[in-house]
């Protein structure tokens, strides 16, 4: 709030000036729901697809073929063209490298999962891949780099599918890896374009529904030079494991992975998050967090206080963030313990901004953000 550099005389002037305070004071709460800033998205989507590239630039996707994007930190958001085909597509993941390049992914069943990319900053899409099984769905997509990404699909034929690339998406191959088999999990979900995990430094890992982490523990090739198209295939071998999260029933386990990002290259905590998407403010079994690369899990003593479909690591506050329907939760203790933030209804974050349905977008306010015990107001 500004400083007033000037006395006030005159009790009327006194009131006229307090009410002014005070309106001020209740649009900036419009504003805002905790730590998070309200943004004019424009739009109407809703949104599950969020990536930060860094220097204001971030892209958003959701329903209707909608893809989004900014270049000053969120002060406007530019509504792309629409990918061709898209009108009835649900873009639920989406990477990005910079202003202009992107790649966006469809979820939906068989050719309803489809890969587009951009390279003149949203002007124009080229259809990269459609699923070619028709009972397949798409889940999550991630780059390690601009040639070399993965994607995961749920179980077809009793194996979850796991494509990658070599070629920044103009070709994608089934892995051929042990391990896959479904099993006692359920698929994977959708929710947040981050139940699949690919770091350089890191075993690559998902989650699914029932609760298990697949960590890839042993990875070959192999190329197909006579076929046009087939890529290169990865061999070697997966594990699962099982992890402290709510696993009853078909909305139920884990919706996110992250890594803590330390920049040191050792190996970090991992934290999932999910639940029971049903039962949106059920707060157990919520969380859980790993310190041996996935092998075990330990569930939070104080988890985030409902289903959480998102969960990132902030470097600047060395805190871990989540966010669901019903608000989001910090914890500054390595996922042990949360505290609310707030009660907005979210689905997706890609630090610093979170997503969520009917067009809310909103940026994290280091200012704001507070441990508090009870959520601040939503607008």
């Amino acid at each position: 709030m500004s400083s007033w550099r000037s006395l006030v005389h005159g009790a009327g002037v006194f009131l006229i000036v307090s009410a002014m305070l005070l309106t001020h004071k209740i649009e900036g709460q419009d504003t805002v729901s905790g730590p998070w800033v309200m943004q004019s998205s424009g739009s109407t989507a809703s949104f599950r697809g969020i990536h930060a590239v860094g220097g204001g630039v971030a892209w958003a996707s959701g329903t209707d073929g909608t893809v989004l994007r900014t270049e000053d930190s969120g002060y406007m958001w530019q509504s792309c063209a629409m990918p061709p085909g898209a009108e009835k597509l649900d873009f639920r993941g989406i990477w990005a490298w910079d202003a202009d390049t992107a790649v966006v992914m469809s979820s939906g069943q068989g050719d309803l999962s489809r890969i587009y990319k951009t390279t003149d900053g949203c002007s124009h899409w080229t259809l990269l891949y459609t699923n070619p099984d028709r009972d397949g769905f798409w889940d999550a997509i991630v780059f390690q780099s601009r040639q070399k990404g993965f994607l995961l699909g749920d179980p077809v034929n009793g194996r979850f599918v796991l494509l990658n690339t070599q070629d920044g998406g103009k070709t994608w191959a089934q892995s051929e890896a042990s391990g896959l088999e479904s099993g006692a999990a359920k698929g994977a979900f959708a929710a947040s374009n981050s139940s699949l995990l690919a770091g350089v430094r890191e075993p690559m890992m998902f989650g699914t529904g029932g609760s298990f982490v697949y960590v890839e523990s042993g990875t070959g090739r192999i190329s197909f030079p006579g076929k046009p198209g087939a890529g290169v295939a990865l061999t070697g071998k997966w594990t699962r494991h099982p992890v402290a999260v709510a696993n009853q029933g078909d909305a139920a386990g884990i919706f996110s992975l992250a890594y803590q990002c330390d920049g040191s290259g050792d190996r970090s905590t991992i934290l999932a998050v999910g639940g029971d998407y049903q039962k949106p403010d059920e707060s157990s079994g919520t969380a859980a967090w790993s310190s041996d690369g996935g092998e075990h899990w330990t569930a939070a003593e104080k988890p985030p206080h409902g289903y959480r479909s998102a969960v990132a690591w902030d470097a600047e506050t060395k805190a871990w963030i989540a966010v669901g329907p019903n608000g989001s939760d910090i914890s500054d203790d390595g996922g042990r313990n949360w505290s609310p933030l707030d009660n907005g209804n979210w689905n997706a974050l890609s630090l610093p901004w979170v997503v969520g349905p009917k067009g809310r977008i909103a940026k994290l306010d280091q200012g704001r953000l507070k441990r508090t015990e009870k959520p601040d107001s939503q607008p």
